[in-house]
């Protein structure tokens, strides 16, 4: 049945953001749910299929929200907010964006952004040790920083931990020029780079000095013990099983331990099983444990992203490679 709906309730300083420049999120949702949609003297008149003009006034409502709360509005905020539009259970995108983890040293509000994100934050509240595992760009890393970041500004630990695993992927260490900590370093490049926006470089620098945080390769958590540490362990699918059991038992008395990893993108010599993996199916029983799965819906960073991370997944659901093996290619394209 073909209805239309007017929607005068929005304030006017509200509309250029949430039409984006030359209307193109208008434009976008306009096409999205195949509506006719006219803006004019302050009214947003959509028309067509009812099930589709409420889903598009469910939309445009969650926008204007966001941009009440001093959000910019972007194009993955339009590409969620219609896929929220779907799922009529699915909590408001405002809901999710008043969560506030932290904030940068510019200012910025750190908060969750999807669904995904958000129940990945919350297992972080609540569970002693989490597993985030998905693909590039759905904030993996960044949000276990912020919420690192917090938990050590509120004193709840003493000191942060982040660690990789440092695998050569595609250039032998050997060959890179500078002392261990040179070579190292380009591993690691990414772990400093989320806290030097939270942290602010100084302050970054200041807590390195005292060792109250500490950025290092996997295999210096060898025969340690860490007590009152957040400590996060980042691009977990390079693990082998003994590493990953190594890092796990490290864990002491008030610590909180978030292991990430993208199960697609491993860089392990061919036939060696990844420890993520094991660990995922050996642990996925102990209720203390968070399990948060991210998906390309979680993406925010450039909508191109997510449509690469949707190409590949469709390409590897149906070439699948052979269990242990990298298959047709891997994250630097070797064969």
């Amino acid at each position: 049945m073909q209805v239309q709906k007017t929607i005068d309730y929005m304030d006017v300083s509200h509309q250029k953001n949430i039409f984006g420049g030359l209307d193109a999120w208008l434009r976008k949702i306009e096409r999205s749910l195949n509506v006719e949609i006219i803006a004019r003297n302050g009214e947003i008149r959509i028309s067509g299929e009812q099930e589709r003009v409420e889903r598009a006034e469910e939309v445009f409502s969650a926008l204007y929200e966001l941009s009440k709360r001093g959000n910019t509005i972007t194009e993955q905020n339009v590409d969620y907010a219609l896929a929220l539009s779907v799922e009529k259970a699915a909590p408001k995108l405002a809901e999710i964006d008043q969560d506030i983890v932290c904030h940068t040293v510019s200012g910025k509000p750190v908060k969750p952004k999807t669904l995904g994100q958000k129940k990945y934050v919350d297992a972080m509240r609540e569970k002693m040790i989490v597993f985030g595992v998905g693909p590039a760009g759905t904030g993996k890393t960044y949000l276990a920083i912020a919420m690192a970041v917090q938990a050590f500004k509120n004193n709840e630990v003493d000191k942060i931990i982040l660690t990789r695993p440092a695998i050569e992927a595609g250039e032998k260490l050997g060959y890179l020029p500078g002392d261990l900590q040179s070579k190292i370093d380009p591993y690691l490049r990414p772990l400093y780079d989320a806290l030097f926006q939270i942290m602010g470089a100084e302050s970054f620098q200041h807590n390195m000095e005292r060792g109250t945080i500490e950025v290092a390769p996997l295999a210096y958590m060898r025969g340690r013990t860490l007590d009152n540490a957040y400590i996060i362990l980042d691009e977990a699918q390079n693990t082998t099983p003994s590493q990953m059991k190594m890092f796990l038992t490290r864990i002491g008395f008030n610590s909180r331990c978030i292991v990430t990893g993208d199960k697609t993108q491993k860089d392990l010599p061919q036939g060696t099983e990844s420890g993520l993996d094991l660990a995922l199916r050996i642990l996925k029983k102990i209720n203390e444990i968070g399990f948060i799965e991210l998906t390309n819906r979680d993406v925010v960073r450039h909508p191109l992203v997510q449509k690469i991370v949707e190409a590949y997944e469709q390409y590897e659901s149906v070439h699948k490679p052979a269990a242990g093996s990298r298959g047709r290619y891997d994250r630097n394209n070797r064969k």
